[in-house]
């Protein structure tokens, strides 16, 4: 029996329900999939969840607009990977703040490849925060993510070696606020204890010992499972995500901008790490943007390198099921 209520396009209520379920791959700050779809006849609006916002690390919600910018992206490239338009409305209802984006599909026409290899990057999507290989990525490889980013409307600027020192020592700093602050604490500890939830960060992802690593990655407050090997990451390539301005807005459009360039990354076989530390303390942001000669506001450091290929990749994040994000009362048969 159909599932869909009368004079609804059958197909295209499939398709963004499908966009929407899909959509749940996308990476988000401790993996706290901090979004909820519904679908409409015509659309799909996404809203944020306020219960998984991290409020002690992420008050005015930066992180959460940019993770639920990364599953807009995803959901874009799913409509293109089944041949549809997507057009997008960035927070349309001043009224309603939760209300991110609604996002409709306009015209069929042949799918498109690109977006097609896409969502199988999705699927393989992982984070590694294990050191990488002694092999440096290529420098087409690092202009291709670059300009994958670019095309979402936002910079990714690459750093220099004196940058990437500046880096260091702004999240080696961070890690010591975050470690003196038990609020920040107490909040990473429920987010690394969430087994069989659906959400967080579960030991077999997290490494067994401190990486060694020039940029210092996040110290999660207990070991996990996952092996590190005796290797460095001296052929890592750091940049940062940044845009003109620091709205909500700007957020959300920092966060398909990652996603775009992860997918990238994902495709040309580049180990992608995201390192949010230094963005959550305003000091920290602040030298962020001094090492981009206030030319914009920061939202995120990125770390690119090529994976060990000693180490199997670790596993996937557990994801929430789609009946908990994706919701499709709007369009449900009354009677089915």
């Amino acid at each position: 029996m159909s599932h869909q209520t009368p004079g609804t396009d059958s197909s295209l209520v499939d398709a963004l329900t499908e966009a929407a379920a899909t959509a749940g791959h996308a990476p988000s700050v401790h993996n706290t999939q901090p979004w909820r779809w519904q679908v409409r006849p015509d659309a799909l609006e996404l809203h944020a969840v306020a219960d998984r916002q991290l409020t002690a690390t992420d008050p005015q919600g930066r992180l959460l607009a940019l993770s639920c910018g990364a599953t807009l992206h995803h959901a874009r490239v799913a409509l293109a990977a089944e041949g549809w338009t997507p057009v997008v409305d960035r927070l349309p209802d001043p009224d309603r703040p939760d209300l991110l984006a609604r996002l409709t599909a306009l015209g069929h026409e042949g799918a498109d490849p690109a977006a097609m290899r896409a969502v199988q990057c999705m699927r393989i999507r992982h984070t590694d925060r294990r050191p990488v290989s002694e092999d440096p990525v290529p420098d087409a490889a690092v202009e291709e993510i670059v300009q994958a980013a670019t095309a979402e409307g936002v910079h990714l600027h690459v750093l220099d070696r004196d940058q990437v020192l500046a880096l260091a020592a702004a999240a080696s700093h961070a890690d010591t606020v975050e470690a003196e602050d038990p609020q920040l604490r107490e909040e990473l500890a429920y987010w690394t204890s969430r087994a069989d939830t659906g959400t967080g960060l579960p030991p077999e992802v997290l490494p067994e010992q401190t990486p060694q690593t020039t940029v210092p990655g996040r110290d999660f407050g207990r070991p996990g499972t996952l092996p590190v090997g005796p290797g460095h990451d001296r052929a890592a390539r750091y940049a940062v995500l940044y845009g003109d301005e620091d709205e909500p807005v700007d957020w959300l459009r920092a966060g398909e901008a990652l996603s775009a360039a992860w997918l990238t990354a994902t495709r040309l076989g580049v180990s992608l790490v995201p390192l949010s530390g230094v963005v959550e303390m305003p000091g920290t942001r602040q030298t962020l943007r001094q090492l981009l000669a206030d030319l914009g506001y920061p939202y995120l450091a990125l770390r690119m390198g090529l994976a060990d290929p000693e180490h199997a990749g670790p596993p996937h994040t557990p994801r929430l099921p789609a009946t908990q994000t994706v919701d499709t009362s709007a369009v449900r048969d009354p009677q089915g």
